[in-house]
């Protein structure tokens, strides 16, 4: 089963492999808690972007381990890409910008990113 999620003005899309996931990060750093995001890593081959590929922006900051990519045009930001702590190529998929996915049912795990 694979998942879809979208920027808020639709010219960003991406599919990933498997089921929407039942847990989701919440991130206090500077960037994450401005945003709202509700993250969900996946490994980067069960992520494919669909449309918009030139639509996207980058944005990195502290250690440049994530490739934040927002859409130029809402300003949306619907994933990242960046390496695991294992060294593995991962997505970082907002959950915020899956449609179907039941945000309220949502385990959340909080993480202390402000700490690092």
């Amino acid at each position: 089963m694979a998942f879809e999620g979208s920027c808020h003005c639709g010219a960003v899309t991406y599919t990933v492999e498997g089921d929407i996931p039942g847990t989701a990060m919440s991130c206090n750093c500077s960037h994450c808690r401005r945003k709202g995001f509700l993250l969900a890593f996946v490994p980067l081959d069960s992520f494919r972007l669909e449309t918009g590929a030139e639509k996207l922006n980058s944005y990195q900051f502290h250690k440049h381990n994530i490739d934040h990519q927002f859409c130029i045009d809402c300003g949306c930001q619907g994933f990242a890409v960046g390496t695991g702590p294992d060294g593995s190529k991962m997505a970082a998929v907002n959950l915020r910008c899956v449609p179907n996915a039941d945000l309220d049912a949502l385990q959340i795990q909080k993480v202390d990113g402000a700490s690092f």
